[in-house]
């Protein structure tokens, strides 16, 4: 090999490696945005009407949310049903085993993947105030609320609600957030 060669070689090689350590970092850093992206959802979020917030965690690879707060967790001094100044329990379920369940801790969401740039889909979310459980697909909107659709068969048929995060945890993965 001659030395002009010797060079050409030398140049193509460490470029070459240039590249491939370009195309290694990229890749990596794509692997870390997306999920970023996929984690986006974590956190304390407001109901819809300020009445609940949910903590939205990564489970075992799916995204749930339990009820964490409640405006008025007891029940009012009218209650028909016997239950004045105790806390709200699951009393519509449907499973009668479940009705004693506090409505603080209750799964609210479960089953989420995230889908795309801000979707989530494959969940259900529960309602405690009919006991019935829906579809869901949940949306991260530009302004950073969550937008929550529950739905029976297609999502044409359904409910939207739009939840706020939580201002004094905004950003931070709910894992490591003591709720105030």
């Amino acid at each position: 090999m001659t030395s002009a060669n010797s060079a050409v070689y030398t140049h193509y090689r460490h470029n070459g490696l240039r590249f491939l350590l370009m195309i290694a970092i990229l890749a990596l850093s794509s692997v870390i945005f997306a999920a970023d992206q996929a984690d986006a959802i974590l956190g304390q979020w407001i109901m819809a009407g300020g009445k609940a917030r949910v903590e939205i965690v990564r489970q075992n690879g799916a995204y749930v949310g339990h009820i964490v707060w409640l405006k008025e967790p007891l029940y009012p001094a009218d209650d028909s049903q016997g239950m004045a100044g105790k806390p709200k329990v699951d009393r519509k379920n449907p499973d009668a085993s479940l009705r004693k369940r506090p409505i603080i801790g209750l799964p609210l969401v479960s089953g989420f993947h995230h889908a795309e740039t801000n979707v989530w889909t494959g969940g259900t979310i529960y309602d405690p105030e009919n006991g019935k459980t829906y579809s869901c697909k949940i949306s991260l909107m530009d302004n950073g609320s969550l937008r929550v659709r529950g739905y029976i068969g297609i999502s044409l048929f359904g409910r939207t609600e739009v939840w706020q995060r939580h201002p004094s945890i905004a950003g931070t993965p709910a894992a490591t957030v003591k709720a105030p």
